[in-house]
């Protein structure tokens, strides 16, 4: 989790060296890309419902060549609707134990004060889409790095992008970055609570237990866009890294960190970016 801070885009996920994947926005678009092929199959399989019992009644009328023709197709059809039902049993069965479908509120636009609504939607899903096994990786980004959301929920009118560049000396805007970044940190706490209080399908103890949470940023400081001191945050259980610790590892590039990472993932690499920066191997001293 990545959030807005710094003037540059920023995209967390890549297909490949230069090759950035375009982040979904939208959660009714999240949606369907999550869960639109299952609505599709019960679509379907209710018509399959429906043909069926119209096929029964042209064969009463029909001859008996064509009846055969008719019955070898009939046959087909129902081998298909077999196996809907019996994937869509699995589903179903899956829901029983927390996997069921989300329903999203209508018609929630995309605009500055609806991204609380609308972050917790998408957090919602994220969830969701671990405890179907719809997916094992996910990145998530509130806002682009100069959106410049105004958060008016928090009583702050001006853009965070602005108040991100304001010197240290400046003790209202300081004051404001604080509330910001506590409401950063407060989503963050949703999406661990929600993780915590899911069960891990198939597993031992919750998704929290077996996944690791990581929020971090691109930029030190805003206002002088250094990439020192750059902080991350870890929690849960999924990486087996020690957890409820501080650890302060000065100025070691952060591409050793992200091959310890994939090396805890089970994908150990001999670097990660920059050669130059990881001759050092991975970080000690994490589990």
């Amino acid at each position: 989790m990545v959030p807005e801070r710094a003037d540059t885009w920023t995209r967390m996920s890549y297909a490949g060296p230069n090759q950035p994947v375009a982040p979904i926005d939208n959660p009714y678009q999240m949606f369907d890309k999550l869960y639109g092929q299952t609505k599709n199959r019960e679509l379907l399989a209710s018509v399959l419902d429906d043909l069926t019992a119209d096929i029964r009644k042209v064969e009463q009328s029909i001859s008996a060549e064509d009846r055969r023709m008719l019955n070898d197709h009939v046959e087909m059809v129902r081998e298909l609707e077999k196996e809907l039902q019996t994937e869509l049993a699995q589903k179903n069965k899956k829901s029983e134990v927390g996997h069921a479908v989300p329903a999203l509120p209508a018609n929630v636009d995309e605009e500055n004060d609806n991204i609380p609504q609308i972050t917790r939607m998408q957090m919602d899903m994220l969830v969701n889409s671990f405890a179907a096994d719809f997916a094992r990786v996910a990145t998530f980004q509130i806002t682009n790095s100069v959106g410049q959301p105004k958060m008016r929920w928090l009583d702050i009118d001006e853009g965070h992008h602005d108040l991100s560049h304001e010197p240290d000396s400046n003790e209202e805007a300081y004051e404001k970055l604080i509330k910001i970044n506590t409401w950063y940190c407060e989503q963050v706490a949703y999406l661990a609570k929600r993780l915590a209080d899911t069960p891990e399908p198939g597993g031992q103890g919750s998704l929290l237990d077996n996944t690791t949470i990581v929020w971090t940023n691109e930029l030190g400081q805003g206002n002088s866009h250094t990439r020192d001191n750059i902080p991350f945050v870890f929690i849960g259980e999924g990486l087996g890294f020690k957890m409820g610790r501080a650890l302060d590892f000065e100025r070691v590039p952060h591409n050793r960190l992200l091959m310890s990472i994939t090396e805890a993932m089970g994908f150990p690499e001999t670097s990660y970016g920059n050669p130059n920066f990881c001759k050092d191997g991975g970080l000690s001293g994490l589990v």
